[in-house]
């Protein structure tokens, strides 16, 4: 009995690795025939974004630019419904950023974008505000606190190795989660929430930690 509940375990954490969305090798994006990507940022080598592995549950989410919002609700002073090109006309964030995945593996990127501090500068936030989640186009969605993003001064990038946010790699938006595994770094952003509660997303729900912090276990039920 010892050895079947063992194995079960297993078979359950195989599964679960099996359809996480950072397992699967996206297919290779089309780039703006304008744009050239960048291969070194800062003395440092980056990832071609046609080596990058993907995550998404329902696969890759088509958005229109001009019809899209960005929308910050919950314990803000004031709600805000931010226009594609409303976020770029804010102050810009410009670094680099390794994302690691829960397998090991994971890729080294130059992202730009915009800073959730500068959203918050705008939106105000309520006392007592401790967690963000973020809703995606796709159903998808991940939470993360409040302090780590203030503090790191975590972005939402809309540029991936100097050039534009493909569909595949989460256009308009992807958070820049900063030494938070895969699975914080939401794509295809379109909700923001700030609230006092805590919030299980897709895959925390599902047994993943929703601390994910890089080295350290990202599995509840271990």
């Amino acid at each position: 009995m010892v050895l079947y509940a063992w194995m079960s375990t297993i078979t359950f954490v195989v599964v679960i690795l099996l359809v996480c969305g950072c397992v699967e090798k996206q297919q290779t994006p089309t780039l703006n025939a304008s744009e050239k990507e960048d291969s070194f940022y800062d003395g440092r080598e980056l990832t071609s974004i046609d080596e990058q592995r993907n995550n998404a549950i329902k696969g890759t989410q088509f958005i229109n630019k001009e019809t899209y919002t960005l929308q910050v609700t919950g314990m803000v002073n004031r709600s805000l419904n931010l226009t594609y090109e409303e976020l770029l006309a804010l102050p810009v964030a410009d670094r680099f950023v390794r994302m690691d995945c829960v397998e090991g593996w994971g890729f080294d990127a130059r992202w730009t974008g915009v800073t959730l501090n500068s959203i918050f500068n705008d939106s105000g936030l309520q006392p007592g505000a401790e967690n963000v989640i973020f809703y995606c186009a796709d159903g998808y969605s991940t939470s993360l606190e409040l302090d780590y993003l203030r503090e790191k001064d975590i972005m939402l990038a809309y540029r991936l190795n100097n050039v534009t946010l493909t569909s595949d790699r989460g256009f308009p938006l992807q958070l820049v989660a900063e030494g938070r595994y895969g699975y914080k770094w939401a794509k295809w952003i379109t909700h923001i929430e700030v609230t006092d509660q805590p919030y299980a997303g897709f895959w925390e729900s599902r047994g993943y930690s929703n601390v994910a912090i890089v080295g350290e276990r990202a599995y509840e039920f271990f």
